[in-house]
């Protein structure tokens, strides 16, 4: 009798333990079904095509996963307006809130990244930070004529006087910074009646507390209250291909490419068959090809640098006592030097790539030149005019008249100024045909 009160006490105990176990689960998985969900992504590069598909596709994940908010930490010396554009879209069509945080400290959003700020539902920034300079240039790096160049900016500035407007953002300024290339700090952008920007954070957390219960307009004028406290940041990271693109994009690594694709190619001409250096090279070519169309690139001097290419591998064929070489590298230095059309020095070419560069293909051109040199300058080992000064001997008497000698494990018909002994040594003077002329050795 006691043992099945204890058994039955037992599964009470159960019982009771399992509920409050269940109970527990319960509410936390409620408590986590209730806790904000805010997607954050970093933009730390050119505003190009690769950048774009990265920032879009974030976007189209927090739509799915019914986020409360997305930020996008933004540091961009500026980039492509057709990249700029399909990013705005973008954001204006998200169902998710998007936050642009210009951060860390000394960061900036120039260029296209303005644009991306006054773009978004709420511009942020952290201190020490500036934004501004969107003054449109030609990617092509060709020089516009003023009214191709007014006719950019005017449509530039019309774009950001509309963004700003629909923002609520100070319309005057945001067309300055288009026409004008005016930059501002975060003091200046958050004291402006009416302000650039909403507010300034010193970094995502605090971003995240002072937005927490802030009400925000939407593009299509509706009002959302933002709820960020204690929310569950979830971030996302660029994919391996998107890592890769976005660092071809870089100008060193462009420029690096370039010059690695024309010498694989070079390489495969010089030994046809070879392959690999030739399969290295175009793929090489290709990307660089890929970056240079999000760079703005000078046509002036990508000719410059294949102008030189071809002087170094034209120093090989052509004995020009090392002036072709003097002109492949001068043209090679200069093509370098205009690249890059961009006062901004992250689209520059650093020289301290330019220049082991270019000494590395004068190097390679000089030693191919020097072996060139060298063959040229050794004696010829077959035919008619590499028998002349090799030795043979005599196999009967050699005289005026005629006479046979052996040479090169062959028999010959030759003649002599002077009469030679049948086993003399002999050396061949002259080929005539299938005739020689000797003389004793």
């Amino acid at each position: 009798m006691n043992s099945c009160r204890a058994g039955r006490c037992t599964l009470r105990v159960a019982l009771v333990l399992g509920l409050a176990l269940s109970c527990a689960t319960s509410i936390r998985t409620f408590a986590r079904a209730e806790q904000p969900l805010v997607y954050s992504a970093v933009v730390d590069s050119l505003i190009q095509p690769v950048s774009a598909e990265y920032v879009t596709s974030t976007l189209d994940r927090a739509d799915l996963a019914g986020a409360a908010l997305v930020v996008l930490t933004l540091r961009t010396p500026g980039g492509l307006v057709e990249s700029t554009r399909a990013i705005v879209t973008h954001m204006v069509a998200a169902r998710t809130p998007v936050a642009i945080f210009v951060a860390p400290s000394g960061a900036r959003a120039a260029s296209a990244g303005f644009i991306l700020t006054i773009a978004a539902d709420v511009a942020a920034m952290a201190p020490g930070t500036h934004i501004g300079a969107a003054h449109p240039v030609d990617g092509g790096g060709q020089k516009s004529d003023e009214t191709m160049a007014a006719k950019m900016t005017e449509d530039l500035a019309a774009y950001a006087r509309t963004l700003a407007g629909r923002r609520h953002r100070n319309v005057t300024l945001a067309a300055e910074a288009v026409s004008r290339s005016r930059a501002f700090t975060e003091e200046e952008a958050r004291a402006a009646t009416p302000p650039l920007i909403d507010l300034v954070a010193a970094d995502l957390p605090d971003l995240l507390r002072q937005l927490d219960g802030r009400t925000i307009t939407r593009f299509d004028g509706a009002t959302v209250v933002l709820h960020t406290a204690n929310a569950r940041v979830v971030a996302i990271e660029m994919s391996l291909r998107q890592r890769v693109l976005s660092a071809v994009a870089n100008p060193d690594v462009a420029y690096l490419l370039l010059s690695l694709g024309t010498l694989g190619l070079t390489i495969e001409l010089w030994n046809p068959g070879a392959v690999l250096p030739g399969v290295v090279g175009g793929l090489c070519l290709l990307l660089a090809f890929f970056a240079f169309s999000m760079l703005p690139v000078n046509v002036a001097g990508v000719l410059l640098l294949l102008f030189g290419l071809l002087l170094l591998v034209l120093e090989i064929k052509v004995t020009s006592f090392g002036l072709l070489t003097v002109g492949g590298v001068l043209s090679l230095i200069f093509g370098s030097m205009i690249l890059m059309d961009s006062p901004l020095p992250e689209l520059q070419l650093s020289l301290r790539l330019v220049l082991p560069v270019v000494l590395a293909f004068t190097a390679i051109a000089a030693m191919l030149t020097r072996l060139a040199l060298a063959a040229q300058r050794r004696p010829p080992t077959t035919g008619a005019s590499a028998m002349v000064g090799s030795s043979g001997h005599a196999l009967t008497a050699v005289d005026a008249g005629g006479g046979r000698v052996s040479t090169h494990g062959e028999i010959w018909q030759a003649t002599a100024t002077e009469a030679i002994a049948p086993g003399s040594r002999v050396r061949i003077t002259q080929v005539d045909g299938l005739h020689l002329h000797v003389c004793k050795d």
